[in-house]
């Protein structure tokens, strides 16, 4: 599939993602981090990506604009390290904070509109994105989760940003790498009566949460919450996907959410991955036959991934939004920073 990757939208093209997963199978974006570094940015920083959100604003443009033209459906925003209280550790004023999180929905828009003027299928959705609160501490917490905090103290955390990434009229809130049920619960009652749906999406190991908690239990707390369009897990190795598919299908009746890491491990001292990718083609297929209805790729998955994961989904005919496509070429590798 060349990178113009156009599907034309029919008279019927769902008109929300809701419609999209009830339709088929929607495609998701994949490494924000790496898709930077590639282009030569610096992410260093404690910010991460979201110190460019007030540095160089179109360099996030670009790499949203790279995914959509790979292939995807939805752009997950930059603003999953962006907190209150990152920023207000750089000197940046609150109200500040609250425009650069605004900014982070207004990027994946623009670049939305100039995949579309580009000819590049449609429609395309917007992201945005909640990190934990561990991402906030930039120390690898999201990944060791229990923080000291109470489920009443992480939702105090949560609302305030999410008010804002709601007013700034995203299509989906991505509540992800969650690593914690308690936090999970936190996040859950952040987001009623924000106005704009969620998915809620963990990040694993093995058959449980990284607080240790079972799937099951964890999965189930979205079942019944009205606001969550998708349940499932983020920035995990591929092979804890197959069973966390199977088990939130089957504890939520929703569609389930899909985006792991390449199989790299992230060392936070080093401030660097290590080992070597582990996804394979073929797990695509069994994701989405399993229920998943989003599928793409987080930390080192860049646009050929995307590009793969699309091809591999429209040979099987299960895109939400089908059309043209160029070739019927295989899954591709992963795309590494």
């Amino acid at each position: 599939m060349s990178s113009d990757t156009t599907r034309d939208p029919s008279p019927a093209a769902p008109r929300t993602l809701a419609e999209a997963l009830a339709a088929g199978t929607a495609v998701l974006d994949g490494g924000m981090s790496n898709q930077l570094e590639s282009a030569g940015h610096d992410l260093s920083d404690e910010l991460w990506s979201a110190r460019l959100l007030a540095e160089r604003p179109e360099a996030i443009t670009e790499a949203h604009l790279a995914y959509f033209e790979a292939g995807a459906d939805v752009a997950i925003t930059s603003s999953y390290q962006a907190t209150f209280e990152g920023f207000a550790g750089r000197g940046i004023s609150r109200e500040r904070a609250a425009e650069l999180l605004g900014l982070s929905v207004e990027l994946a828009r623009e670049a939305a509109r100039r995949a579309e003027a580009k000819g590049v299928r449609g429609p395309l959705w917007v992201a945005a994105s909640v990190g934990p609160y561990g991402a906030m501490l930039a120390d690898g917490s999201e990944y060791r989760c229990r923080y000291g905090l109470s489920v009443a103290e992480l939702e105090r955390f949560h609302r305030p940003r999410l008010e804002v990434l709601a007013g700034a009229g995203p299509d989906v809130l991505a509540l992800e790498t969650v690593p914690d049920a308690d936090e999970a619960r936190a996040l859950l009652q952040a987001v009623r009566g924000l106005g704009v749906p969620a998915w809620l999406s963990y990040s694993v190991a093995g058959d449980r949460t990284r607080a240790g908690q079972p799937l099951e239990e964890a999965f189930g707390l979205a079942a019944d919450a009205d606001e969550v369009i998708a349940v499932g897990v983020n920035c995990c190795a591929p092979d804890d996907v197959d069973a966390a598919v199977t088990t939130a299908a089957r504890v939520t009746g929703k569609p389930v959410v899909v985006y792991p890491n390449s199989g790299e491990t992230w060392d936070a001292e080093a401030r660097a991955w290590t080992g070597r990718s582990t996804f394979a083609p073929e797990q695509v297929s069994g994701w989405e036959r399993a229920g998943a209805r989003l599928i793409g790729g987080c930390c080192r998955v860049g646009p050929t991934a995307i590009t793969g994961i699309a091809e591999a989904l429209a040979s099987a005919g299960s895109l939400a939004s089908p059309g043209s496509l160029d070739s019927p070429n295989s899954l591709g590798p992963l795309d590494s920073a």
